[in-house]
């Protein structure tokens, strides 16, 4: 089973952007469906964006579809979520998963990392 260790979250104005990184153990990175979900303050987790193993594949909630941006470095055992226009709505706990081999929707995932933490100041 992967591990996964989120990186990247932190304090942002509105209209800011920040990249989250999350990083994969193990030798079977490019196996894997990679996604990001995230959980807003008294809310449940929800899904945010997913990528096929090679990349070739990328699927995004509404809400942040044309702001969020998920990308993958299988050399580096890496996926990567870049959000720009970050609005408040945004904060939110925001958690690294996997899931081995093609994607199957957002409820197919079943590693998970630690989270980070985004806040987006008004």
């Amino acid at each position: 089973q992967v591990q996964l260790v989120e990186f990247g979250g932190g304090l942002v104005q509105l209209g800011g952007s920040l990249r989250l990184s999350c990083a994969a153990s193990g030798r079977a990175f490019s196996y894997y469906t990679m996604g990001w979900f995230r959980q807003p303050p008294g809310k449940e987790r929800e899904f945010v964006a997913a990528i096929s193993e090679t990349g070739g594949g990328t699927y995004y909630a509404d809400s942040v579809k044309g702001r969020f941006t998920i990308s993958r470095d299988n050399a580096k055992n890496t996926v990567y979520l870049q959000m720009n226009s970050l609005e408040p709505d945004d904060t939110a706990v925001y958690y690294c998963a996997a899931k081995f081999g093609t994607y199957r929707g957002p409820t197919s995932f079943s590693s998970w990392g630690q989270g980070t933490q985004v806040t987006v100041n008004s």
